[in-house]
């Protein structure tokens, strides 16, 4: 039995690749580690956002203002 192949073996042929085959390659990688391009698609199909799931208690205008007097202090 062979061993499993590791990124290392790899480098070598993608480093002979040209950029934009080495960005496509990145890509498709991406898409095959996170499960495929539509495994987002499936969880929010399978379970929703609920209507308040972004929704806040809290008024963005009543936020307290304290601690923005040193932003602008020198460095």
């Amino acid at each position: 039995m062979q061993p499993a192949l590791t990124a290392e073996d790899l480098w070598p042929l993608v480093q002979k690749l040209p950029h934009d085959e080495q960005v496509r390659l990145a890509k498709l990688a991406l898409m095959a580690a996170s499960r495929g391009p539509s495994a987002d698609a499936e969880a929010y199909r399978t379970t929703p956002p609920a209507p308040d799931e972004f929704a806040t208690s809290d008024d963005p205008l009543a936020w307290e203002a304290e601690g923005w007097e040193n932003v602008d202090a020198k460095r």
